[in-house]
């Protein structure tokens, strides 16, 4: 496994790799790795010949007020566990690698449009748009065949889509499903973050999301009643402040009709303490 710094060096790797005929699969990430991510590079390494991954906390994401600083950063361990995966290359850059004036600022922005506007960017102004921006970077820099995304972040991998296909980006985005813990609570940095008795009340999210899809398989279709039903068992866990609570096309994220006609996305965020955690479910039928 190589571990590289700087753009020059990366593009000069790959340049060899593709020389031979080898396609490039890429994991971008901002580090302090879990099993969700390894499952990515895992599913990187099942489709193309080489895997990269990045490792970088992007500023553009993170309002002034927001938690960047803490966000949770550990290389050694993120570099121990891709190369007991197997992976090809981790690019490590710092920020002046990728933001050249030091401010951790772009005076150009890839704007995600409405997709980035709704449910967590209504939350998150210009979260997305600093998404997009970095990820089309990385594109540029990596020029992948194939990226690989959790479903967790499912608006996220909602505006990659959308952006590979309006700017016309030659990469396959594919989408892996959430990896859970055993108690079922989504994988994520930022559990790291939860005191353990915010941990042990997380788990009401994965309780909220089954409750809703057994109230499908019974035959729920009302979008409001759905929706009361989780909200309801949600504000059972004192703990937890809920954010949003919103269910959408499942392809789309377009608002439904008031009654389920189709597959939709039940979309959670929920705060415990300072820590924000988000979740999504597809509810099938």
């Amino acid at each position: 496994m190589q571990l590289i710094r700087t753009i020059s060096d990366l593009r000069a790797a790959l340049k060899i790799e593709r020389s031979r005929g080898k396609s490039i699969g890429f994991v971008p990430t901002m580090g302090y790795l879990h099993i969700g991510h390894l499952t990515l590079v895992k599913n990187s390494q099942q489709h193309c010949d080489v895997s990269v991954v990045s490792i970088f906390v992007n500023p553009t994401q993170f309002a002034p007020n927001e938690d960047l600083a803490q966000y949770p950063r550990d290389l050694p361990r993120d570099l121990k566990l891709l190369e007991e995966q197997g992976c090809d290359y981790v690019f490590a850059p710092d920020v002046n690698e990728m933001y050249p004036d030091g401010s951790g600022k772009t005076s150009i922005y890839v704007d995600a449009g409405e997709l980035s506007s709704i449910l967590m960017g209504a939350l998150r102004p210009h979260h997305f748009r600093g998404v997009a921006t970095v990820v089309s970077k990385l594109f540029n820099i990596v020029q992948p065949d194939k990226a690989f995304f959790g479903e967790k972040d499912y608006q996220q991998l909602a505006v990659i889509k959308r952006m590979v296909t309006d700017l016309n980006q030659p990469v396959d985005v594919i989408g892996v499903p959430t990896v859970r813990e055993p108690d079922g609570l989504a994988c994520s940095s930022r559990n790291s973050l939860l005191s353990a008795e915010d941990r042990a009340a997380a788990v009401i999210l994965p309780q909220a999301m089954q409750l809703a899809q057994v109230l499908v398989d019974q035959g729920e279709r009302s979008v409001a009643s759905l929706r009361q039903a989780v909200v309801n068992k949600l504000q059972q866990e004192p703990r937890g402040e809920i954010e949003a609570v919103d269910i959408r096309d499942a392809e789309t994220l377009a608002e439904t009709a008031e009654q389920l006609t189709a597959p939709a996305v039940l979309l959670l965020t929920v705060r415990f303490g300072k820590t924000r955690l988000i979740d999504q479910h597809v509810l099938r039928f």
